[in-house]
């Protein structure tokens, strides 16, 4: 879904004024730096300015959205918006080389061009090299975009040719209330905007089926752990295994686990307002008054060291989770 910028003043309110103000003054930098988190909108936020220079029907600041550029934007179609992206793990020198070869002629379409250089903290030092050269000595009309996650790893004297431009995270509850706005009922809202800072991936998780059935697996994995042992195991081996097949998936998994102790902890300190699976409330608070505080902290130790087992060993996750839930269940 394409951003606007209405969208991107709510989220990151001093890049649009900064974007914005530029545009409405007429002075548009020849190089900018967006920096923050993944997941903060730099992508984003670099097509939308770039769908404004090159709209045909530009309404003030906005770009119009519907005219020939702005849908061959999206489609990364453009001839004069180009977009590098590391190849293989890092961004060559050749690629530097030859955008450094296209931006040397006339534009296609209009007197300007804009390139995008996604991860450019993964530049090879021949390639940044080759890239502060072309910042040094731009060509008229020519606007340039790094985006990075790590700024601190480019050259300095990259950064210093940039207007540095700073994404913040998007805080849980700014998001979780984005995602009600798309229709997303509170209690997946409340997760998925813990799961991750980009709205774009809480609302893909967030309007999955298969997150739904997830959270309430947990929940009932919960339960499950005041169950007889050989019970236990059934359940796990029967229903949890079947939807929790890839690594990935299994992380997400005991991350919602986690949560939901987070949750009892909140109820134990009053802390209504920090419950995430607020739904469950009157479950919660009933496993809250029957679970020591000490046997809560124990189980989020606990299911901090499997994740860290699943990501760093090759460890069976169906032994994983079977010691995981013995631990649990003592």
């Amino acid at each position: 879904m394409a951003m606007r910028w209405e969208q991107l003043a709510k989220r990151q309110p001093v890049v649009a004024k900064m974007l914005q103000s530029g545009l409405e003054k007429g002075r548009i930098s020849h190089a900018y730096l967006f920096e923050g988190q993944r997941g903060t909108g730099k992508k984003a936020a670099s097509l939308l300015l770039a769908k404004r220079l090159f709209c045909l029907s530009p309404i003030g600041v906005s770009p119009c959205l519907e005219c020939r550029n702005c849908r061959r934007i999206d489609s990364g179609n453009h001839p004069d918006v180009r977009v590098i992206s590391p190849d293989g793990g890092s961004i060559k020198k050749e690629q530097i080389e030859w955008l450094q070869q296209e931006f040397s002629k006339t534009a296609v379409e209009s007197d300007k061009k804009m390139y995008i250089v996604e991860h450019a903290d993964q530049m090879t030092t021949s390639a940044a090299n080759s890239l502060l050269k072309f910042l040094e000595e731009p060509h008229p009309g020519t606007v340039a975009v790094l985006l990075t996650e790590q700024y601190h790893r480019l050259l300095g004297t990259i950064v210093s040719r940039c207007q540095v431009l700073s994404f913040r995270p998007l805080p849980p509850a700014e998001l979780a209330q984005g995602l009600v706005e798309e229709h997303v009922p509170l209690p997946l809202a409340l997760l998925a905007a813990h799961l991750t800072n980009s709205f774009e991936e809480a609302l893909a998780l967030a309007q999955d089926s298969w997150f739904a059935e997830a959270r309430t697996l947990v929940l009932q994995w919960y339960e499950m752990l005041g169950k007889p042992e050989l019970q236990l195991l059934f359940f796990i081996h029967d229903r949890l295994f079947p939807h929790f097949l890839e690594n990935h998936q299994l992380d997400l998994g005991l991350d919602l686990l986690l949560y939901l102790y987070r949750d009892l902890l909140h109820i134990q300190a009053g802390q209504m307002d920090g419950v995430l699976y607020r739904d469950q409330l009157d479950r919660l608070q009933r496993w809250a008054l029957a679970c020591p505080q000490r046997r809560i902290l124990a189980g989020m130790e606990a299911i901090l060291q499997a994740k860290t087992r699943l990501n760093t060993t090759n460890m069976s996750t169906a032994l994983l989770v079977e010691q995981l839930v013995l631990q649990l269940k003592r």
